[in-house]
């Protein structure tokens, strides 16, 4: 049977996580890098206090609301292109 699927959150992206979560003043500290017990009780909460679902981290909708979601070329381009206050 092959297993499918993430199994673990990779360094670089809990980096990313744990600094939008500093920055939101969920999580104190410095980034590490490891997806530890105070990040997740830290995502957790962010994600109840949005009244999204609390069993599983990373929500997606809470990724895009700290500004992590998927970057499309469209998206890049228009931040490129586009004005300082224009967006």
């Amino acid at each position: 049977m092959q297993i499918r699927g993430q199994r673990a959150i990779d360094p670089a992206r809990a980096t990313e996580i744990q600094q939008a979560l500093i920055r939101e003043n969920y999580l104190s500290g410095s980034p590490t890098g490891i997806w530890d017990g105070a990040t997740e009780a830290a995502m957790l909460k962010f994600q109840g206090d949005h009244g999204w679902q609390t069993r599983l981290t990373p929500d997606s909708r809470a990724l895009i609301k700290l500004g992590l979601g998927p970057k499309t070329e469209t998206t890049a381009q228009n931040e490129i292109s586009s004005p300082a206050g224009m967006n």
